[in-house]
């Protein structure tokens, strides 16, 4: 039996040297190629700062704790639950909105709806690879004088209207070895604002604000002061090596994934008891799941039953949704309506940058045969 896992990371033999120079080196914590993903990333996405962290849930954390936000936070109740998390241990409290019911992203009529005078921020999580209506939230978070903490795990290199994913406010990335780009494990915060930037790169640290190898080249390069309680949310030296090689691979990875989006597109597109994604006019959308919307005439469970049993690695993003979870069932929330229907028939398919059009056939024939 034919077997096509959910994802495979795009990994070659310059990861492979890359990471080896740094193993080699001896210098395994963070480091100097932290500085150049840095950098690099920086400059990928035409912003001042880049941060890099061990994960994109310590990225969205400090966002908020560097802010010190500590009113209501507003996000959407469908995605993973680490969204809600970094709100919560930051010291905030999450407040879930509805998505729409084409991008399954955050509505921004539902954002509006939920505001009092004690909401801070905005997080809209973009959705597989596609951007929120950032413009829609923008004007709403300049109206009510709002901070935007964008959750851009999903949407590493994606666009809305031209400009990147995650730099209309503080933007955090994540590098799970599912991503767009990968270290296995890690994160990426983005911003422009320089007294931000100062304080997540001091809190990641222990609150210490020079690295060990920022230090190297001090006097004193044992003198290691916090100036407030951090913690260790450090990305090594090994990871970031690896990030640097996915970073330069990146936009071509990612036009891949648009070519296999491409051929599932032309394949489901007739299928009357499917929808394909929705992709916005002024959206560049890079695919980091590919989803499909069922009929309610279909048992979504027993659907991505067979597919695995078929050797189709298909999965759910995203169920239960967050509200729904018993840590979260009291917050509060506006309707669900749309959210409850999504994460009941939605079904993520497998695509990665070199999936072969021979495995998204099979993937279609059993759909096909599934669906009839």
């Amino acid at each position: 039996m034919r077997k096509i896992p959910l994802c495979i990371p795009e990994i070659d033999e310059r990861e492979i040297e890359t990471v080896s120079d740094v193993i080699r080196s001896g210098w395994l914590a963070h480091g100097e190629m932290n500085k150049k993903l840095e950098e690099n990333f920086a400059k990928y996405m035409g912003v001042k700062h880049a941060i890099s962290m061990n994960s994109c849930a310590s990225c969205l954390h400090l966002a908020v704790e560097a802010q010190g936000i500590k009113g209501e936070v507003i996000l959407p109740s469908f995605t993973f639950v680490a969204s809600a998390n970094a709100v919560v241990k930051a010291g905030a409290v999450p407040v879930f909105a509805d998505i729409e019911d084409d991008t399954y992203t955050i509505d921004p009529k539902e954002i509006e709806k939920l505001i009092t005078d004690r909401t801070e921020a905005i997080m809209p999580v973009h959705f597989a690879g596609q951007c929120a209506d950032m413009d829609s939230i923008m004007r709403i978070a300049n109206k009510y004088n709002l901070k935007v903490i964008e959750d851009s795990a999903e949407d590493i290199g994606g666009e809305y209207n031209g400009k990147k994913a995650g730099t209309f406010g503080v933007g955090c990335y994540s590098l799970f070895a599912t991503k767009n780009m990968t270290t296995g494990e890690g994160g990426l915060l983005t911003t422009d604002d320089d007294e931000i930037a100062e304080k997540v790169r001091t809190l990641l640290g222990h609150g210490i604000r020079k690295t060990t190898y920022d230090r190297e080249s001090m006097k004193k390069a044992w003198y290691r002061s916090a100036d407030m309680a951090g913690y260790n949310f450090r990305l090594s030296n090994v990871l970031a090596a690896m990030g640097t090689v996915q970073l330069d691979k990146l936009d071509d990875m990612n036009r891949k994934r648009q070519e296999v989006a491409g051929i599932y597109n032309d394949l489901l597109k007739d299928n009357k008891k499917i929808k394909i994604p929705f992709v916005r006019e002024n959206s560049y959308h890079v695919y980091q799941m590919y989803t499909i919307f069922l009929d309610e005439s279909i048992d979504r469970d027993e659907f991505v039953t067979k597919l695995n049993e078929n050797g189709i690695g298909a999965s759910v993003h995203f169920a239960p949704s967050v509200h729904e979870m018993p840590v979260y069932k009291d917050s509060r929330r506006g309707s669900m309506a749309v959210t409850e229907r999504v994460n009941k028939h939605i079904v993520t398919l497998p695509i990665y940058p070199r999936m072969a059009k021979e495995d998204v056939e099979y993937v279609v024939d059993n759909i096909e045969k599934f669906t009839k």
